[in-house]
């Protein structure tokens, strides 16, 4: 752990236990003219000409490493998982960038600003350092993103998926930040004092890892265990995009999901890590939620906050607090509530105040909330204590999971049938142009926002940044293939949205203002929607969903990851009904990031396998999974059956990526081995060629590895141009059409296969029996997803 009162775990829980405060004057960031100076920040020294983003992950997961003697643990790498948590990644460089292109126009920025603009560049960075090349993800839910990262790294151990995880949080202090929570008058000028004065929070900068592996495998090795990651439980309230549902509910939901899964109950816990942020709201709604579950066993259990100490620490907090939570269980020590100046809380909780106390330590939840409603809590336990495994454990394997819906669009393809129509004739919908300042126009994907915008209820779409419209005109495509849900269901119904790329325009638009005026310029409509997580916010808020809700960042991979996320959870029983919804913008910032990349962009379309560059476009996709029981409750048919993932990782670092395929050809063999099937049963590949040699090349040698050569290929990069985080949906998309009716759409300009992919099937598409379909997908920095589908009957 990294935080503002330690380098390391020792120091920050010597700290803590101490009641010692780590707030104090900033000099990382500009603070003039804002509410507050201070804040929590970090004595680890920064390292020139890395990310401050880097430097913290990297202190903390090298210390938590060397602390589980992983080196000599006896896992193969590609076994390892690295699962990151993060609200802000490389913000401190993506602010350099744009200050030096507002001062001095883009060909005088320096674009290696840029590399690490995907957040989850920070788990490939750690990935290539530490040499772990298993399955690869970083969750991007605000405040809750390290807690959903830990719920994400569970369900790889409990589905056998990985032997071994990584998996923290981290967020630097940041110019973002700072004037987004002063825009809202949510910074106290003080040291915060959480459930008490409750003035407003600090913010804080940290990092927090922890190595997860299985009870059995631990104890064959003679593992040191410090804790049990029992358990985790999600929510959305599907109430408003900055503030908490006010009656609690959310957060109640959230705890009481995360008990279940560990086979807890209320009455067992021992101790509340609150979320505490010090906030008027917050203070008022987590102690109603706590209340709410815990009373009827008696008093609720000591509730404290950290945040007290070392401050808000956003993305981090959720990872940064399992470690404190893990550390309080070991040493049988409750943390305690700094800066009450002994007042009690208001709310009647025993908030610990001042003084660490000593406590069997048995049970522990740890609350985690974030914008947009999001919901996280994690069980943290005591091993000795409990001799039997998590309830999730036992359920994590044994339903079948069916895709029952799926509609995209892409470029100016704006609705469903338009997207199937350019499919078909293997027409290009990236015919608009974007204008690129000091570089003229150059071909784009653009959508059309008036056209996208029917179905969305006005008062919602308003406060929607760009890529919250086309993931809410996805669902509206989605809604009228399935129908709308009733109230009833919808509020059951779950949502993991992902995105490639983040909200680049609400960023790009906050920034301008802060750069230009100063704290003045923050616009708070703008601060709000700079979360990844704002989209999914939107989205709930305009239908209801209320049930299990995460997001992702995962540049190509981010469909498959969301996927495989909400397949695990439905698996298992955790959840009935998921819609999985993915979205990328296209604005004038993407091309001016990728403008100044040799041979990175094309001026004559996409020919994948062909080589000349790509064409970036605008896309989203919904689809819609659900298990059996709720396939006979909402009355759906099976569109297809998820039958397998592969989930692979390189150490190429990032934004790099290996030439030589083999970590890519693993993610099909996997995805295969999952499934059950051989290479010949596949029926057709949506590969995620995108017309640039240093992409298709390895893809191209990934498939004859995995002895896919010559099994039929297309790539709806061709037509749909590179939606980046989208695009394998929209290839799932064509996979499931070819599923229903056998016919495989045909790659754009491509009459005759190059001889590295004799399948790719030819600009007029084929006829073919398909049973099971294969869809690839990559990223920048050496992640892989693949996953297989097939009829579902």
């Amino acid at each position: 752990m990294v935080s503002a009162v330690g380098a390391d775990a020792a120091e920050c829980w010597a700290a803590i236990l101490a009641g010692r405060s780590g707030i104090g004057e900033v000099d990382a960031v500009p603070t003039d003219g804002l509410l507050t100076r201070v804040g929590g920040q970090s004595p680890i020294a920064g390292v020139p000409g890395e990310d401050r983003c880097l430097t913290l992950a990297d202190a903390a997961a090298r210390e938590a490493v060397a602390d589980a003697r992983l080196d000599r643990a006896g896992y193969a790498p590609e076994r390892v998982g690295v699962v990151v948590g993060s609200s802000l990644g490389s913000m401190r460089s993506i602010e350099r960038f744009h200050r030096q292109w507002l001062a001095a126009g883009l060909r005088h920025a320096d674009i290696r600003l840029l590399k690490g603009y995907e957040i989850h560049s920070v788990a490939d960075v750690l990935a290539a350092r530490l040499g772990l090349t298993g399955p690869r993800s970083l969750l991007s839910n605000a405040c809750a993103a390290g807690a959903v990262a830990i719920g994400y790294g569970l369900e790889l151990l409990w589905a056998g998926e990985a032997d071994a995880v990584l998996v923290g949080g981290v967020d630097p202090l940041a110019s973002l930040s700072f004037n987004g929570f002063n825009s809202l008058g949510a910074l106290d000028a003080a040291a915060c004092s959480p459930y008490t004065r409750s003035a407003g929070l600090n913010l804080g900068e940290g990092a927090g890892f922890l190595v997860l592996e299985r009870a059995s495998a631990a104890e064959a090795r003679a593992a040191a265990v410090i804790a049990e990651i029992a358990g985790y439980g999600l929510s959305a309230d599907a109430h408003h995009q900055t503030a908490p549902d006010p009656g609690g509910d959310g957060a109640l939901r959230a705890m009481a999901a995360a008990l279940a899964s560990a086979g807890n109950t209320p009455g067992e816990v021992d101790y509340i890590n609150g979320h505490g942020t010090g906030t008027p709201t917050n203070d008022a709604v987590e102690p109603k939620a706590i209340l709410s579950l815990f009373s009827p066993f008696g008093r609720p259990p000591p509730t404290s906050s950290t945040k007290s100490m070392i401050g808000h620490t956003l993305g981090a907090a959720g990872a940064v607090e399992a470690v404190v939570c893990a550390l309080a269980v070991r040493d049988g020590m409750l943390p305690p509530t700094a800066n009450t100046g002994g007042a009690p809380a208001p709310s009647g909780l025993d908030i610990v105040p001042e003084t660490a106390r000593p406590a069997q330590v048995d049970v522990v939840v740890s609350n985690s909330f974030a914008f947009g409603g999001n919901n996280a809590a994690v069980v943290v336990r005591n091993p000795a204590r409990f001799g039997t495994p998590p309830a999730a454990l036992a359920a994590a394997e044994g339903r079948e999971v069916f895709l029952t819906g799926i509609a995209g669009l892409a470029g100016g393809a704006t609705d469903h049938a338009r997207l199937l129509a350019a499919l078909a004739a293997a027409e290009p919908v990236y015919t608009g142009e974007v204008e690129v300042p000091g570089y003229g126009t150059r071909p784009a994907g653009t959508v059309d926002p008036a056209r996208i915008a029917a179905g969305i209820n006005p008062a919602v779409l308003r406060r929607m940044d760009p890529v919250s419209r086309l993931g809410a005109a996805a669902v509206a495509q989605l809604h009228q293939l399935t129908g709308r849900p009733d109230r009833r269901l919808a509020e059951r119904t779950g949502l993991i949205f992902a995105t490639g790329l983040a909200p680049i325009t609400p960023v790009e638009q906050f920034n301008r203002g802060v750069i230009q005026q100063g704290p003045a310029g923050a616009n708070p409509k703008y601060f709000a929607n700079t979360v990844v997580n704002a989209a999914a916010g939107h989205i709930a808020i305009l239908h209801r969903f209320r049930g299990v809700t995460a997001t992702i960042c995962g540049g190509g991979t981010s469909t498959l990851n969301a996927l495989h996320y909400a397949y695990r959870l439905i698996r298992r029983g955790a959840a009935e009904r998921i819609v999985v919804v993915v979205a990328d913008e296209c604005p004038d910032a993407v091309l001016a990031g990728h403008v100044k990349v040799p041979g990175f962009l094309s001026q004559k379309g996409v020919r994948p396998f062909h080589g000349g560059g790509t064409v970036l476009a605008a896309g989203a996709v919904a689809v819609l999974l659900e298990s059996a029981a709720s396939m006979a409750e909402s009355g759906a048919a099976p569109l297809a059956r998820i039958a397998g993932f592969g989930l692979t990782g390189d150490d190429s670092g990032m934004a790099g990526l290996r030439g030589d395929g083999q970590a890519w050809s693993r993610s099909f063999t996997e995805a295969l081995r999952a499934a059950r099937l051989d290479p010949a049963d596949i029926g057709m590949v949506a590969a995620a060629a995108m017309g640039r040699d240093a992409v298709d090349g390895p893809e191209a040698l990934a498939l004859a590895a995995a002895g896919l050569a010559g099994r039929p290929v297309t790539a709806t990069k061709s037509v749909l141009g590179e939606t980046i985080g989208s695009a394998a949906g929209l290839g799932l998309l064509a996979a499931v059409r070819a599923l229903a009716d056998g016919t495989i759409p045909g790659t754009w300009s491509v009459d005759v296969a190059p001889a590295a992919v004799p399948g790719l099937v030819p600009q007029g598409g084929c006829v073919s029996e398909v049973e099971h379909a294969l869809v690839s997908s990559f990223a920048y920095g050496g992640s892989y997803y693949s996953l297989v589908v097939s009829r579902a009957g």
